[in-house]
């Protein structure tokens, strides 16, 4: 229903930062609920982050104290704060959103959101 656009994919080094950027559509006082989600070749799709509609926040274990995701209503954009990057966070980064009327709690389930951008690359180099 709505739509996303990302920004802020890169190269960095190992313990090098980045900030992706999703910016958001409101729709009908949505979106309920915005995350970020990574997948990496021959892996699946990880949920990283989610920003609940009541300003809950949660993180995937791996990326606790690395990573802060904040949004900022005002310039409809989500933001993933990305510090002290490893190897391992190297993937494609999507910013996914679901404006369907219901529950506005978080959740890591694809199936829990029904708007996706199209991804931003991000790599970590050794």
């Amino acid at each position: 229903q709505g739509q996303l656009e990302e920004s802020g994919g890169g190269s960095v080094q190992a313990g090098g930062s980045l900030r992706l950027s999703c910016e958001f559509s409101v729709i009908n006082s949505g979106p309920n609920k915005l995350a970020w989600f990574r997948q990496a070749p021959g892996n699946e799709r990880e949920g990283v982050a989610c920003v609940s509609k009541m300003g809950t926040i949660e993180y995937r274990n791996s990326v606790k104290g690395r990573f802060t995701a904040f949004k900022d209503s005002a310039q409809k954009t989500l933001y993933l704060e990305m510090n002290d990057l490893k190897p391992e966070d190297s993937a494609r980064y999507y910013c996914a959103a679901d404006y369907r009327p219901g529950w506005f709690g978080c959740s890591f389930s694809l199936t829990s959101f029904d708007t996706w951008g199209q991804g931003t690359q991000v790599t970590v180099s050794s």
